[in-house]
C-alpha cells in the first residue's frame, strides 16, 4: 500500500506541461508543394555497455528550389505521460512551419528521444519531486539531440551551415537555450516561445515546480550564451507567468547573455500555447520578423 502510495504522489507531482492536444494526432501524409521528407538523424550516447547508436526521426521542409537556405532547428515541448508523448508523431505543425518556408528558410523536426516517432527512453524528466526538480541535466540532455540535428543538417546541399536558428516551444525552447549555451558552429539566434520545464498544475497558475531552481538554470546556460535570444510569452501562460518569465530573462542578462523579451497580452484560455496555435500565428510573426531582420537572416514579410 505505502509502495502504491508513493507512485501515486509520484505520477500526480510529475509533469506536466507543453504539447497541446491540438498538435498530438498528426496525419501521415507528406506535403509535397513543402518537400517534405523523413530522415533518421544519428547520434552517439555514452552508456553502461558503451557507445550506443540511437537514431531519431526527424521531418525537413524547405522552400522551392536547390537552395542553399538558412535552417530553422524546431523543437517540440514534453509531457511526463508517455502515451502522450507517443502522439507527438512528427509534430507537423504545417501552418507555422509554411510561415518559415515563406521567409526562405528550410525547417527541419527533430523528435527527441522518448517522444513521438523516435520511441525510446525519455531523458528529460526532472525529477520526482515538485520542492526539489533537477533541470539542467533534462536541458543538457535535449540539447545532445538538437546537437545531433544540426551536425546531420548541416551537411545537407540545400543548408547553409553558417545561418541556423534555434526555435522551440516549451521545453522545446528550454532545450535550445542549453544547445545555445554550448555554443554549436554555425547557430546565429534563438527563439525561444514560452520556454521553461516543470510545469504543472499541482503548483499555483503561471508557476513551475521550484521556479527558484529554473531561474538559476537558465543563468548557469546563459553564462556561454553568445548568440542573441528572443524571449517570446504570453501573459496568461499556465505555467510560465510574467513574474517567472522576468526573473529568467532578468538572470539570463545578468549572466551577460543578450536578448530580448516580448510578453504578448493573454491569448486564449492559456498562452503557453500561443505559438502552436494557428490563431497565434499574426501575434508572434511580427516580433520574428524584426528579430531575423536584425540578424540578416531570410526574408521577413512586411505588413
Amino acid at each position: 500500500m505505502k509502495k502504491k502510495s508513493l507512485l501515486f504522489g509520484c505520477l500526480i507531482l510529475a509533469v506536466i506541461v507543453l504539447i497541446p492536444l491540438s498538435v498530438l494526432a498528426q496525419d501521415e501524409e507528406i506535403l509535397s508543394d513543402l518537400n517534405e521528407q523523413i530522415v533518421q538523424v544519428p547520434m552517439v550516447l555514452d552508456s553502461f555497455f558503451g557507445k550506443q547508436e540511437v537514431q531519431l526521426t526527424a521531418t525537413i521542409f524547405h522552400p522551392p528550389g536547390d537552395g542553399p537556405f538558412p535552417l530553422i532547428v524546431l523543437s517540440h515541448g514534453t509531457r511526463s505521460n508517455p502515451v502522450i508523448r507517443k502522439k507527438i508523431g512528427r509534430f507537423r505543425i504545417i501552418p507555422q512551419i509554411r510561415e518559415f518556408l515563406n521567409r526562405g528558410f528550410a525547417v527541419i523536426v527533430p523528435i527527441r528521444r522518448g517522444h513521438g516517432k523516435t520511441g525510446g527512453t525519455w531523458a528529460e524528466d526532472f525529477g520526482s519531486s515538485c520542492n526539489t526538480p533537477f533541470y539542467y541535466e533534462p536541458g543538457i540532455e535535449a540539447a545532445k539531440d538538437i546537437q545531433a540535428t544540426l551536425t546531420f543538417a548541416s551537411k545537407l546541399s540545400f543548408i547553409r551551415p553558417d545561418q541556423i536558428l534555434l526555435v522551440g516551444q516549451s521545453a522545446g525552447g528550454f532545450g535550445s537555450l542549453a544547445t545555445a549555451s554550448l555554443n554549436p558552429p554555425g547557430v546565429i539566434g534563438v527563439v525561444n516561445f514560452a520556454g521553461g520545464h516543470g510545469g504543472t498544475t499541482n503548483a499555483p497558475p503561471g508557476s513551475p515546480c521550484a521556479p527558484e531552481r529554473l531561474v538559476e538554470t537558465i543563468r548557469k546556460f546563459a553564462k556561454t550564451i553568445r548568440i542573441p535570444v528572443l524571449w517570446h510569452y504570453a501573459e496568461n501562460d499556465f505555467f510560465f507567468g510574467p513574474q517567472v518569465v522576468r526573473a529568467m530573462f532578468a538572470a539570463f542578462q545578468e549572466a551577460g547573455a543578450k536578448g530580448r523579451l516580448v510578453i504578448q497580452p493573454p491569448f486564449g484560455k492559456d498562452g503557453h500555447f500561443l505559438f502552436v496555435s494557428k490563431s497565434g500565428i499574426p501575434i508572434w510573426t511580427p516580433e520574428f520578423d524584426r528579430f531575423i531582420m536584425e540578424l540578416g537572416v531570410g526574408v521577413p514579410i512586411k505588413k
